[in-house]
This record gives structure tokens, C-alpha cells and sequence, in this order.
């Protein structure tokens, strides 16, 4: 049974993640603590074991799609936060990172309520009408936009550069803390700074989590933090194998739905871990 628990979990994460595209990391926390029974800070750097490995191989399934020298620039950015966060993760007691993680819940919860509504409010939106030269004519407005935004001799050049600076290391320090990927901020920060569209953003920012996971991994090296692999690893494996399912499944299911049902699921863990820290189980 100790070894069937992890299995089934894993699947049912990777089968969320599939689904979601997001959501390992946050789900991988307070199902270490609370079902495998691993304290907080070994069980934010198994997460981190677990967004790795599973943002990797999905990496390796996407590679046509990601932005190799942008996402390796934004990956290495994030490793500086990556050792703070980590560094910040062994200074907290376990109760408080219980707070602050059911605090990220809550708030990660409140952008998947608004990405539904917007997803929404799209849908019902009726499609503008096109002349066959629109597409050509947009791609061609955003290729020179980007480049007057990447010309040194731009003055909102330096400002772009501070602002992707910021944001790496912010999610860096996420990634290091929390032990989540934070695909749910690495994919906004792509498409709002980096100007992805949206399936290059999701498929790039696999390997800023693969960097970042690595980098707060190799951060713990020589604490006390111990990683129970026996748990670890079968989790991982079957997220991996439940991932590809839940990829699967989009296509009976609306995406709307399906973000809304997250957030609820999101809150529902965040109130569980508050009343749990409190009554200390």
C-alpha cells in the first residue's frame, strides 16, 4: 500500500496536468504532507524532483514548439532566485510555509477563476470579420514592433530587459520556496514580456521549470532537507504516465469548465492546509 499511494496520486496529478497544462507543483506539496505524510520542507523538494523530471519529459515532447535561447536566458535568469528561495524556504518554520503555500493557493485559485471568466467571455464573443490579408498583415505589425522593441536604440530597451530580469528571478524565487514549478506565472511572463504565443509560452516554459527545479534542487544539497525517493519516485513516474491521459481528455471536456473546476479544487486544498496547520494534524 506505501507503494501503491504514491502511484495512484502521481496519475492523478499527471492526469490534472495533462488536462491543465499546470498545476503539478501545486498539487504535489500538500499531497506529499498530507497523504504521504512528509514534513513541509521535504516535501517542497520532492515537488521540485517531481516538476523537474515531469516538465522534462514533456519538453522532450513539445521541443518543436519552445523558444530554446529565449527560454535558457529566462531559465538561467531564474536561477538566482531559485537558490534565494530555497535558501528563504530552510529560515521558515513548517507551519509558516504551510500559511504562506495555502496563501499562493488562494491566489493562484483567483487567476484561474479570471482566466476562466476571460475564456468565457471569448467564447461568447462573436468572431470580427477578416479580410484573407488580416493574418499576414498582424504578424507582420508584430514583427515590427518586436524588433523596434529589441532595437538598442529603443528607449523601453533597458526597461525590457529590468522587467524580464524581474520576473525570472521572481518566479525563480517561487520555484525555490514552494517547490512549484510556477508554470502559472512562467506562461503569462512569456506571452505579456516575451510577446509567445500561447502554445510557444506553455511549451518554453517547461524548460524554465526544468532549470529552476534543478537549480533549487542543487540548492538543498548538503542540508538537512532529505528527499524520500521511495515515495518521490513513483510519484513522479506516474505523473508522467497520467499526463499524456489528461492531454487526452481535453477534447471531451471545455476548457472553462475545466479551469473553473481547478480553482474550486485549488481553494477546497487551501482551506484543508489552513484548518490542518491550525488544529495541528
Amino acid at each position: 500500500m506505501s507503494l501503491l499511494l504514491p502511484i495512484v496520486v502521481g496519475i492523478c496529478v499527471g492526469i490534472i496536468v495533462g488536462l491543465l497544462g499546470a498545476g503539478g507543483g501545486i498539487l504535489s506539496v500538500p499531497i506529499l504532507v498530507y497523504m504521504l505524510e512528509q514534513s513541509p520542507h521535504n516535501a517542497a523538494a520532492g515537488s521540485l524532483l517531481i516538476v523537474g523530471a515531469t516538465s522534462l519529459i514533456a519538453l522532450i515532447g513539445r521541443r518543436k514548439e519552445v523558444h530554446w535561447k529565449q527560454g535558457a536566458v529566462f531559465g538561467a535568469l531564474s536561477i538566482t532566485g531559485s537558490f534565494i528561495g530555497s535558501f528563504l524556504n530552510s529560515l521558515v518554520s513548517p507551519n509558516l510555509l504551510m500559511y504562506l503555500f495555502s496563501s499562493l493557493l488562494v491566489v493562484v485559485a483567483g487567476l484561474m477563476f479570471r482566466k476562466a471568466a476571460k475564456e468565457k467571455n471569448a467564447a461568447g464573443a462573436k468572431p470580427r470579420t477578416m479580410s484573407p490579408n488580416t493574418d499576414a498583415n498582424e504578424k507582420m505589425c508584430n514583427k515590427n514592433t518586436r524588433g523596434k522593441e529589441n532595437s538598442p536604440s529603443s528607449k523601453s530597451h533597458l526597461q525590457h530587459w529590468i522587467t524580464i530580469i524581474f520576473a525570472a528571478v521572481l518566479i525563480g524565487v517561487l520555484t525555490g520556496f514552494f517547490g512549484v514549478g510556477g508554470g502559472f506565472a512562467v506562461v503569462p511572463a512569456l506571452t505579456l514580456i516575451m510577446h509567445f504565443d500561447m502554445k510557444e509560452a506553455s511549451a518554453t516554459s517547461l524548460l524554465v521549470m526544468v532549470i529552476a527545479s534543478l537549480a533549487g534542487l542543487t540548492a538543498r544539497m548538503g542540508t538537512a532537507i532529505q528527499i524520500d525517493y521511495l515515495s518521490v519516485l513513483p510519484f513522479a513516474l506516474a505523473s508522467m504516465i497520467g499526463g499524456p491521459i489528461g492531454a487526452s481528455l481535453t477534447r471531451k471536456a471545455k476548457s472553462t469548465t475545466l479551469t473553473f473546476l481547478f480553482a474550486i479544487l485549488l481553494l477546497l486544498v487551501a482551506i484543508y492546509m489552513l484548518s490542518a496547520t491550525l488544529l495541528g494534524m
